[in-house]
């Protein structure tokens, strides 16, 4: 019998289709529908969307459930693609680090009012008349509370890879292509994917201000779970928030099962250890993958591409551990771009100088400030309180994945709880007992952002090594020693990264969290995000520019002289390896 007669019956048993291939196809197929149907209203024109108004009727929740889910998955693929261009050439390029993190810092902190400002307008004008430029304005505003932790996740992992996987690496002759497909990512995945679980629930977070915004004279309403919650918000219909929240909690279980739990089991495999884990993640949604025959057959030639591309032999720049600048041309090169970051940070401040000189003067910048330290300082206590509660209970859940399985959808669930939701309970509370909203409007700022610690704080202790704490159980390392010596300096790289995306948000919160309504109550805060709020209403371009550098300004020194070093710390004295 030859070879060919041997392997043709083998070929044909692994394309003919079997149950679970049904199965998968009806789902595949069941999602390009939807799609389809979804996607086929943003080519109509912009009438439609005041020919057909958004309603509180429930029957409508499924097809605005759809909307919104499709705009944040399409801006949670725009994040992942940022991520791997923006995280590797900060992590991979220390001149390309001294400006891109620093930028990282003043995006994450702008306000998500502040891109729809200056985006709204523009992307309408890209597509006149067109339902289409209002959804890349919804998508782009969504993008923009996804994108920042991401990215900081990814960079944060590259700068810590093990030393002995780089030695390997280096061993094996790897090009920087090949370095970073077959190293840096693999290592990254793991937080990088409990990172895009908290974007997607941050989008939701912010989801109202993204489908339901009125930025001066423009007003843009597109139908979807944001601008349906905003309406039962100002018709004071509890009736439908409800209706909402069980919408969102049944899209948030599906997207779980379809979508997250399976890229949690998959991520296990690349976890960095030298024993086995104990108890892997598992996931019915990739297991029937697993079985399939056509499908899985189908996927080889993808398999092989991807194979492919990350075998190219592409030169990038290898990550300088030891700071550069040893020898004399290194200095030079330094100074010029050292100088260069400098005027081009000088001519943007006096362009923002002429254009703010001209309506404002010196007293709206002091006062201006004062809001900024009242937001300052709630944004450093509640990160305190988060920390404190949230670090304990993100170890307990990451070192047991079975537990993480059952926790991952709640926590996605409360992650996604839009501040706004709580509106009716906080106004409620604070105009019958008379209570200070400057106090217990603080809250509503840590609501969504407090998340971020506790998505980092799982994710590195999902990932922290099953062989380091077999080691430590054999030295009897137990209690506050347990605490200190071994689980805190392991997850504390990701805890970092946690807490400063978490404070970036805090500040981001504060313009919804600040202002509060409930139908014709309205409640404010004195703090900046209030300050940003108003001028938007307003139209008021000079005080939102005004507001907005502030905080950029207020959330980079913090980053610069607090997180930066702890930053720093980690990298140098807790790296793994």
């Amino acid at each position: 019998m030859t070879l060919q007669e041997i392997l043709t019956p083998r070929l044909g048993q692994a394309l003919r289709p079997n149950i679970w291939d049904a199965v998968a196809l009806i789902l595949v197929i069941g999602a390009m529908v939807l799609i389809v149907y979804g996607g086929e209203e943003t080519t109509l024109p912009l009438s439609t969307l005041d020919v057909t108004p958004v309603s509180l009727d429930p029957t409508n929740l499924p097809h605005y459930a759809l909307r919104t889910t499709m705009r944040m998955l399409l801006a949670i693929v725009c994040s992942i693609i940022f991520t791997f261009v923006y995280a590797a050439l900060a992590a991979k390029s220390r001149r390309a680090e001294m400006v891109l993190i620093p930028l990282l810092d003043i995006l994450q902190s702008v306000p998500i009012l502040g891109f729809l400002t200056f985006t709204v307008v523009f992307f309408l004008n890209l597509f006149p008349g067109r339902v289409f430029g209002a959804e890349l304005a919804c998508v782009f505003a969504i993008f923009t509370s996804q994108a920042w932790n991401m990215t900081f996740s990814m960079y944060q992992s590259i700068r810590n890879v093990p030393k002995d996987l780089e030695e390997a690496s280096q061993s094996f002759h790897l090009s920087g292509w090949q370095r970073f497909w077959r190293l840096d990512v693999p290592f990254a995945m793991p937080g990088l994917i409990w990172n895009t679980m908290m974007s997607m629930s941050g989008g939701w977070f912010f989801v109202v201000a993204s489908e339901a915004i009125t930025v001066g004279s423009t007003t843009v309403t597109l139908p979807g779970i944001g601008s349906y919650v905003a309406l039962a918000i100002e018709k004071q219909n509890l009736r439908a928030i409800g209706y909402a929240v069980l919408t969102m909690l049944l899209v948030i279980i599906a997207y779980d099962q379809l979508l997250f739990r399976p890229l949690v089991a998959w991520a296990d495999k690349f976890r960095f250890e030298q024993t086995a884990s104990g108890d892997a993640p598992e996931s019915w949604m990739l297991d029937l993958f697993r079985r399939t025959r056509a499908l899985r057959t189908l996927t080889y030639p993808f398999a092989a591409l991807n194979k492919a591309v990350s075998n190219l032999q592409v030169a990038l720049p290898a990550f300088p551990r030891v700071p550069a600048g040893k020898g004399p041309p290194s200095r030079i090169a330094d100074a010029l771009w050292l100088a260069l970051i400098a005027v081009s940070t000088g001519y943007a401040g006096w362009k923002a100088y002429s254009y703010l000189s001209a309506t404002l003067g010196p007293a709206d910048v002091f006062s201006t400030l004062g809001y900024g330290f009242v937001t300052l300082m709630r944004v450093i206590v509640l990160i305190a309180l988060a920390t404190l509660i949230w670090v304990p209970v993100g170890v307990w859940i990451g070192l047991r994945p079975r537990l993480a399985e059952r926790i991952q959808p709640l926590a996605q669930f409360l992650a996604a709880f839009p501040a706004n939701l709580a509106f009716p309970v906080f106004v409620v509370i604070i105009v019958r007992y008379g209570l200070n909203p400057n106090i217990w409007l603080s809250p509503l700022m840590i609501l969504g952002t407090q998340w971020y610690i506790l998505f980092n704080v799982i994710a590195g202790a999902s990932a922290f090594p099953s062989d380091l704490r077999e080691a430590a159980g054999s030295f009897h390392l137990k209690g506050w020693r347990w605490w200190i010596k071994v689980i805190l300096p392991g997850i504390f790289p990701y805890y970092i990264t946690g807490a400063i995306t978490a404070s970036g948000g805090s500040w981001n919160a504060s313009i919804v969290a600040e202002v509060a309504s409930w139908g014709d109550i309205h409640l404010t805060a004195t703090g900046l995000g209030a300050y940003i709020a108003r001028a938007t209403e307003a139209g008021d371009f000079p005080r939102v520019v005004l507001g907005i550098a502030v905080m950029c300004m207020l959330v980079t020194l913090f980053n610069r002289l607090l997180w930066r070093p702890l930053y720093a710390f980690g990298e140098r004295r807790l790296r793994l390896g």
